[in-house]
């Protein structure tokens, strides 16, 4: 198993919307820390190419996601300045492969964190405030069927966010009470709230800065950090309009087209 080929082929895949085969039945060997590698090689192919990370993402943060794929804690994607869409922005379906979207609670970071012994107390120091967002994941995998290994690999399914125009202090939230509301095509679809996200969203973000210290890896200044998601993936098709309402932060909404 090469790594670098795996990630050459996940972002040609992404490149192409050309799905490829499920990765942990072409490498029934393929544990989540070589999958974090293959991740951690298209970061290197990125770079490469003159993209920036601007942050990361968490995902299955939610007990039910956990036991789907038998795991019991979340994983994690880089986000790149290319996959971010502007408030108003639409995006472009045709560009994806099956995407799906998210209502998440970003954490704009002011100082460092780096693991390990970060905790949720050491977030909150470090966080210059919470935003709305929005996740769109998508998969390179054919048709989702993924294991663990296969979603770490692809970058934790990660396609595009969009952040609100509002950023609030966090000491002014209670993250975990605070409620959403994620409307498609001016119907309610899902509702929650964020002690959805690992029991505290600020819980997430010290679970990856732990995490990433494995991998001598720390969380910068001026990262965006998406917590995870508060209520179940929603797919999306071209002509959709999401609307999700915060209670504080506001409305973000997000057309495909």
């Amino acid at each position: 198993m090469d790594i670098r080929s795996i990630a050459v082929e996940l972002l040609k895949a992404e490149a192409t919307q050309t799905p490829i085969d499920t990765l942990t039945d072409r490498y029934p060997g393929l544990c989540v820390e070589e999958a974090y590698r293959i991740q951690l090689a298209q970061v290197d192919l990125q770079l490469e190419k003159g993209h920036k990370v601007v942050g990361k993402k968490i995902g299955l943060t939610s007990k039910g996601m956990q036991q789907l794929l038998g795991v019991n804690e979340p994983d994690y994607g880089h986000l790149y300045e290319h996959m971010l869409l502007l408030e108003g922005q639409p995006c472009r379906r045709d560009e994806l492969i099956w995407p799906r979207i998210e209502g998440e609670l970003a954490f704009i970071l002011k100082d460092r964190l780096k693991g390990p012994g970060v905790t949720i107390a050491d977030v909150y120091r470090a966080t210059a405030g919470i935003m709305p967002a929005i996740e769109i994941v998508d998969s390179r995998i054919r048709d989702w069927k993924i294991k663990l290994p296969d979603t770490v690999a692809d970058n934790g399914s990660s396609a595009r966010f969009v952040l609100g125009s509002r950023m609030v202090p966090i000491e002014e939230l209670d993250l975990r009470h605070i409620g959403m509301v994620l409307e498609k095509n001016g119907e309610m679809i899902n509702n929650g709230a964020g002690a959805a996200v690992w029991g505290h969203p600020a819980a997430a973000v010290a679970w990856l800065a732990n995490k990433l210290a494995a991998f001598d890896i720390a969380l910068e200044p001026g990262e965006i950090i998406l917590s995870g998601a508060i209520t179940a993936a929603v797919e999306a098709a071209a002509g959709d309009v999401f609307t999700l309402s915060f209670h504080t932060l506001g409305t973000l909404n997000l057309k495909f087209i």
